[in-house]
């Protein structure tokens, strides 16, 4: 079967995961993230794409990326891909491939899952057990996003900066979004979305979609009706 085309559409932020083949391990050593980190934040300048999250673990990586081109993503992934292969290779003594086939991405609906997205990242360390709490983990944009700590690899998106006139206000209000577990029902969302390559988002921004591009946006509903989602 054909693969189906990604959603795409400049200016409009996606959740992106690239898993290393067979969920093993892509980062050994610190020099491995900053390496990875480093041609990352390269491929994104040169191919016009923002990073407004993200999170490296052992065998994965989750990005929450808003392109200006059409193929601004592909392009970064592509480059950073191919160089952390080649380096990784050569570090390790190893051959053949690194990632488990494509990146796998969705399109997000900014005003009502975009925080939803950007805390189901920064929280993936402590999902997995691995960190108490978000600021815990070193390898993430958490601590850019709520503690100010300057990391060149992030953009910090409109909605982002309109959480609060200033910088210290903005930096509590996103701190505070942290103090509550988020909605099992949206973790799962956002999980099933990304792998699915389904349109993340409310009805009327899928129906927005799917009359952009003409093609179903999610899948067809077996009854019933949505709820509206909210920041959980």
């Amino acid at each position: 079967m054909a693969r189906q085309p990604r959603f795409i559409i400049p200016g409009q932020p996606q959740h992106v995961i690239q898993r290393g083949n067979n969920r093993d391990v892509i980062f050994v050593s610190e020099a491995d993230y900053l390496f990875y980190l480093e041609k990352l934040s390269e491929a994104c300048e040169e191919h016009q794409c923002d990073i407004h999250a993200y999170v490296l673990m052992t065998n994965h990586v989750h990005l929450l990326m808003t392109p200006h081109k059409e193929h601004s993503i592909a392009k970064v992934m592509q480059t950073v891909g191919r160089y952390y292969v080649q380096y990784f290779n050569y570090t390790y003594q190893r051959t053949g491939t690194l990632w488990e086939g494509r990146y796998r991405a969705t399109l997000i609906d900014s005003e009502t899952y975009l925080l939803s997205c950007y805390r189901y990242i920064e929280l993936n360390p402590v999902r997995a057990g691995i960190a108490e709490h978000p600021a815990n983990y070193r390898w993430s944009s958490y601590r850019c996003n709520a503690q100010g700590k300057a990391d060149r690899l992030v953009t910090f998106h409109g909605l982002y900066l309109g959480l609060a006139a200033t910088d210290k206000k903005r930096l509590k209000v996103y701190c505070d979004l942290f103090s509550n577990q988020m909605n099992e029902e949206i973790i799962n969302e956002i999980r099933i979305t990304t792998n699915k390559a389904w349109v993340l988002g409310s009805d009327r921004f899928k129906a927005k979609i799917e009359k952009l591009i003409s093609r179903q946006a999610s899948p067809k509903k077996r009854g019933g009706h949505n709820r509206k989602r909210v920041e959980g």
